[in-house]
């Protein structure tokens, strides 16, 4: 079945800025409906828009019924690193805005998608080529609510037959949209400071290996599994996915064949430290290239070369 009528919630953070525009120019601007709890959204007047608390089921029911909704892509969530300085708001929006956002689909009868993250794995997970189905014992809170919501989500699809789907994201490289208080945004400052300051001081320790994915490349995937036949979906709501595992070090040396005098020194943050000290080195993607034909298209030279080129537009128009 192809979408038709898409909601998308959190629609102004990091992926939904960016995946909004890209559903608009396959399925036409006013078949997606973005919301965001924001007064005044960036994406006003480019097609409809609804202020949504998605704590608030209420509204989110009357909202998918009010466009008839045939799929909800529900991005609404605090993340790692701002999840653990408020657990429990983490809790609220995470996890309440997950079960209000599921009913609305229950009861809608919609296609539904969340992101996962490599949040869900935790120090007793192997670091190394990290399997699809693997021990899963996450040590914060955002971890904690993004595996509650991969359970969650198969339990609505096995007790109601909700068509639900999800990817577990690496770190998200865009230079579309500020960082929005996750572990891995180090990478996205690192890009800004190096076109805007020419130096960066790393929260991050060397050596830390993560996975990441170019923003372009994670949008594509959201697309590719909505509209993957659901027969062949054997892992649907978590499918590990990613295009690179790099430490800051490496991703400085990548912005150093562009901008040679870049600098970067390293100050680790305890607490975002010990959150990536938890997360894989780099994740198994076999099941989502077996199932619905996954590939990312950048690695780090070709991400880096991108970004810095963006970021140097948007800095010349601003001055």
């Amino acid at each position: 079945m192809r979408m038709r009528t898409i909601l998308v919630t959190g629609s102004e953070g990091q992926i939904g800025s960016e995946l909004v525009p890209a559903l608009r120019r396959i399925y036409g601007d006013s078949n997606v409906i973005a919301s965001d709890i924001k007064v005044s959204p960036n994406s006003a007047g480019q097609g409809p828009y609804e202020r949504l608390d998605v704590t608030d089921g209420r509204a989110l029911m009357e909202t998918a019924k009010k466009y008839r909704v045939d799929t909800i892509i529900h991005l609404a969530a605090l993340l790692s690193a701002t999840a653990e300085t408020k657990p429990l708001a983490a809790w609220q929006i995470n996890m309440n805005g997950l079960l209000n956002a599921l009913e609305a689909a229950r009861e809608c009868k919609c296609r539904f998608f969340m992101p996962s993250s490599i949040g869900v794995f935790g120090p007793a997970t192997p670091k190394k080529n990290t399997p699809q189905v693997t021990v899963q014992r996450p040590a914060t809170m955002y971890g904690i609510n993004k595996l509650s919501g991969e359970l969650l989500c198969d339990y609505y699809h096995r007790k109601y037959g909700v068509d639900t789907r999800g990817l577990r994201f690496p770190g998200l490289i865009s230079h579309a949209a500020p960082p929005g208080g996750g572990t891995t945004d180090y990478a996205v400052e690192m890009y800004f400071a190096a076109v805007e300051r020419g130096s960066y001081t790393s929260y991050i320790a060397e050596g830390t290996y993560l996975d990441m994915m170019y923003m372009p490349d994670a949008i594509r995937a959201v697309i590719q599994l909505l509209e993957a036949d659901e027969s062949r979906l054997t892992c649907r709501n978590a499918y590990n996915v990613t295009a690179m595992s790099v430490s800051p070090e490496m991703i400085a040396e990548a912005i150093r064949r562009h901008i040679p005098t870049f600098t970067v020194t390293y100050c680790p943050d305890p607490a975002r430290q010990a959150i990536a000290d938890s997360w894989p080195d780099g994740m198994d993607c076999s099941a989502a290239q077996a199932d619905w034909g996954f590939r990312p298209e950048y690695d780090l030279e070709k991400m880096t070369e991108d970004m810095l080129s963006n970021i140097a537009a948007r800095v010349r128009q601003s001055t």
